[in-house]
């Protein structure tokens, strides 16, 4: 059983509910069916008036699992503008500016994971990643401990690890160009969750470098050490079993043989699963790299360290990309 087969086969259990706010796209309500129909999910899919009376949603409207819900004439409006307003009134704005983005259908839809009328929510086919970000951090904000977000890449290797792994967390390869040490620390704790939610086992953070424990010094060095020791005391401050260990280079990290002559006292033991890049380029070029010449599935780019999970897709998706997605999101939620 591959990553995906076995993350769908786990969501089951879960009976989630997920929103799919960009139901004006077609690939949005051939996903929402497919994902009722595998039983993913119950799906609540976003559309207006005019959208709500095209032919193709007549079925869709029928099937058992799928709300077809009009956000602009919504019974659930005043509920959302109050949550809103409450995050975003000591920022600031208005009821009256709460209700405004609430015309937007991310907006609306975040809104509702915030609520708690559904567990989470994917979208990203018409709406710009920035866009993504920008409501999800409004209206849902990081989870309790993290201050920012961020996202990874499940890589689903065509050929374990030395280390005996098959599926590895690169992280992060889509939102933050240049974290410091304090950022990393919230990444690797984030990547961790992630983790947990989809897959068995120990997180084994690896921060990577071209040094492994000082065998080379420079300012890049000291701030995966520095990385390395804050994820260490914010994992023992929240209790996690999480294994840590940094600045290691690629090879000390996930192979065994190379880690017993380069750091044999590393609790890694060179069988890390989740890997912290050191900024953007290096996760986006490797994630790629891994992906395009290693034959590896890359599954992302999937957002967190928020409060409730939001999940952005590439403009380019399908709807089996979207189904994809939305059993990533139903674990995180689970």
């Amino acid at each position: 059983m591959n990553f995906l087969e076995g993350l769908i086969e786990r969501t089951h259990r879960l009976h989630k509910t997920i929103v799919l706010p960009e139901g004006q796209d077609s690939r949005v309500r051939e996903a929402a069916a497919q994902i009722v129909e595998r039983k993913i999910a119950k799906a609540i899919v976003l559309l207006d008036s005019e959208e709500q009376d095209r032919a193709d949603t007549g079925e869709l409207a029928a099937t058992p699992g799928i709300e077809l819900h009009n956000y602009l004439d919504s019974p659930h409006a005043e509920r959302l503008t109050d949550c809103l307003h409450r995050r975003r009134g000591p920022k600031g704005w208005s009821r009256e500016k709460c209700g405004e983005a609430l015309q937007d259908r991310i907006y609306f839809a975040n809104a509702m994971v915030a609520e708690g009328l559904a567990d989470g929510l994917v979208a990203g086919s018409i709406a710009s990643t920035p866009d993504m970000l920008r409501a999800a951090f409004h209206c849902i904000g990081t989870a309790p401990g993290i201050k920012v977000g961020s996202s990874c890449f499940v890589m689903d290797l065509a050929r374990p690890t030395p280390g005996g792994d098959d599926v590895l967390i690169y992280a992060d390869c889509g939102v933050n160009p240049n974290p410091d040490p304090d950022a990393l620390a919230d990444i690797a704790i984030a990547a961790a969750n992630t983790r947990q939610a989809l897959l068995d086992g120990q997180p084994r953070i690896a921060f990577l470098s071209f040094s492994t424990h000082g065998s080379a010094r420079h300012e890049l060095v000291d701030k995966m050490a520095e990385a390395t020791a804050i994820a260490r005391q914010r994992a023992a401050d929240l209790s996690l079993d999480i294994a840590i260990d940094g600045e290691l280079q690629a090879d000390a990290a996930i192979v065994p043989a190379v880690a017993a002559g380069k750091c044999p006292d590393s609790p890694l033991d060179g069988r890390a699963n989740i890997l912290i890049f050191p900024d953007l380029q290096a996760g986006n070029i490797c994630y790629k790299l891994t992906e395009r010449l290693a034959g590896a599935l890359a599954y992302g780019p999937i957002l967190q360290g928020l409060a409730r999970p939001v999940n952005d897709l590439s403009r380019g998706c399908s709807a089996a990309d979207i189904v994809g997605v939305a059993a990533i999101t139903v674990c995180q939620a689970g």
